[in-house]
């Protein structure tokens, strides 16, 4: 049996990091598009504690602490926005959302 090496949680988060970046590239509804970009900042947290553990460092682990929670605020100040756009327009497909138009 193989060990799990840095190169497994490379590819691991090199494959989130695409699909992330495919989610917020082609998609028109804003949830999946605030998904697509917690599934990018997971893949750098795979990163720093992948490299991290390699290093036997903590500095990358209390660093991917510090993503977590500017992930968490991100999802809340992003789901609030997204529910105050949803009672005025009544959607939430990115492209149909022209507030900020004169």
């Amino acid at each position: 049996m193989h060990p799990i090496t840095t190169v497994h949680y490379l590819a691991l988060s090199a494959a989130l990091l695409l699909i992330g970046t495919v989610g917020v590239l082609t998609r028109r509804n804003i949830v999946i598009i605030l998904m697509s970009i917690e599934l990018i900042l997971n893949a750098v947290n795979i990163n720093l504690i992948a490299f991290s553990h390699a290093l036997q460092n903590v500095n990358g682990q209390v660093f991917a602490i510090f993503v977590i929670v500017d992930a968490v605020a991100e999802a809340a100040v992003g789901l609030g926005i997204l529910i105050a756009l949803f009672r005025n327009r009544e959607t939430v497909q990115a492209d149909e959302i022209d507030l900020l138009k004169w």
